[in-house]
């Protein structure tokens, strides 16, 4: 879209960073015909690491899956630079299909103390169930960075409330047509972040969810 046109206001959701990507100058200004909303939080890869850990407290290796097609490299950084802290092997699973997906997690479950972060990304997300239902076959504790992904079968969520980031797009959308110009609409960081945890998924896996989560979390699903 900014390839396409230095006029025509974009309100983007980006999920890396929008000044990194050359999408803004800067958060605060954004400096074009761009502007919108930044859904990564610098230290949510290695807070997923550490939810996963504390919920699996005997997980010794953790793949990211991500989308094969699209930029994962911050996520990682961050999930990398905690990984020491928690004794854990960090392996990158950029995967593209189904058949992937599933042959993957089929290793995987081979392996004892796997666990799986899932980055969010619009393939992901699409592919959340299949991910749920062959992590519950093969014994394998997932954490999702989306609430859809908990409440699709996955056994935690944690990560920004999706559906206020497109209310507040919305709200955008509006002050541009009453004649905001986009340059001057700060990229917004969401600061409102969910913890949620299935606990039909915990009894399936065999899994007891720790007293410490249980006192912080925003929503059970059973």
């Amino acid at each position: 879209m900014q390839q396409m046109t230095s006029t025509i206001p974009v309100i983007f959701i980006a999920g890396s960073d929008p000044v990194l990507d050359g999408l803004v100058q800067s958060l605060a200004r954004p400096g074009g015909n761009l502007t919108g909303f930044y859904v990564f939080e610098p230290s949510l890869g290695g807070k997923l690491l550490e939810l996963l850990k504390e919920i699996a407290p005997n997980v010794a290796r953790v793949a990211i899956l991500s989308n094969a097609d699209a930029l994962s490299a911050t996520w990682t950084a961050s999930a990398v630079r905690a990984s020491s802290r928690f004794v854990v092997e960090l392996v990158e699973a950029p995967l593209r299909g189904s058949s992937e997906i599933d042959a993957a997690m089929a290793q995987w479950g081979r392996e004892s103390n796997f666990g799986v972060i899932v980055v969010p990304d619009p393939a992901t997300n699409a592919h959340r169930k299949l991910i749920n239902e062959l992590a519950v076959r093969h014994r394998l504790p997932v954490i999702h960075a989306l609430r859809a992904g908990a409440a699709d079968g996955g056994l935690i969520s944690y990560g920004f409330d999706l559906p206020n980031v497109f209310r507040q797009a919305a709200v955008y959308a509006d002050r541009i047509l009453k004649g905001s110009s986009p340059t001057d609409l700060p990229v917004y960081q969401p600061t409102k972040f969910e913890l949620v945890i299935n606990l039909a998924t915990a009894r399936t896996l065999g899994m007891d969810v720790p007293m410490s989560l249980i006192l912080r979390v925003d929503e059970m699903l059973d």
